[in-house]
């Protein structure tokens, strides 16, 4: 074998070595801290998407849910649904979760596709698990969820003064409609 073509080939593994190393890396943004302890049990089942910072996947949805369910081999199915109201049409992403650390620390990475994961970081829920903020990787990404359709005033707002804290905009979020 000529010299190019194994400097080629070497260059190309290490290529795919560096992006599936880098797809696997989720953060979580900084001065942000994970809910400690955590209890994924309780987090489980069916949460209504309040408000979210918009991008491509959920464009143009409401009535969005996030359903979580225990997998046989340890890791969370994430079933996400939403009705498109341009398109109108349902849309549905089944993806999984995986602990980053410790299923103690509400630390998550997703995956909704191959290899590819994203941070999903729990940083505040209430004791009842009936409120939850959530956060990606970065600034871009946040949702507020609830088990009902609604959020009372109290928790949204100390959730806004939370992610404002951070570095969210929280003057553009989404807020999704419940009317299905």
């Amino acid at each position: 074998m000529n010299n190019k073509l194994r400097n080629a080939i070497l260059l190309a593994t290490l290529g795919v070595i560096i992006i599936s190393y880098a797809s696997c890396s989720v953060t979580i943004p900084k001065g942000a801290t994970a809910v400690k302890p955590f209890q994924k049990e309780k987090y489980l089942g069916t949460w209504y998407e309040i408000a979210r910072m918009d991008f491509k996947f959920e464009k143009d949805l409401n009535n969005v849910t996030a359903t979580y369910s225990l997998k046989e081999d340890g890791t969370i199915k994430v079933d996400n649904k939403g009705y498109n109201f341009v398109k109108k049409e349902w849309k549905q992403s089944i993806g999984k979760a995986k602990f980053v650390n410790d299923s103690n620390e509400a630390r998550l990475k997703v995956s909704f596709f191959g290899p590819f994961y994203a941070g999903y970081n729990v940083i505040e829920i209430d004791k009842d698990y009936q409120y939850a903020l959530v956060v990606g990787n970065n600034l871009d990404y946040i949702w507020i969820l609830s088990r009902t359709k609604t959020i009372p005033e109290k928790v949204k707002q100390a959730y806004l003064t939370k992610a404002q804290g951070l570095g969210y905009k929280t003057a553009e979020l989404v807020w999704t409609k419940h009317d299905q």
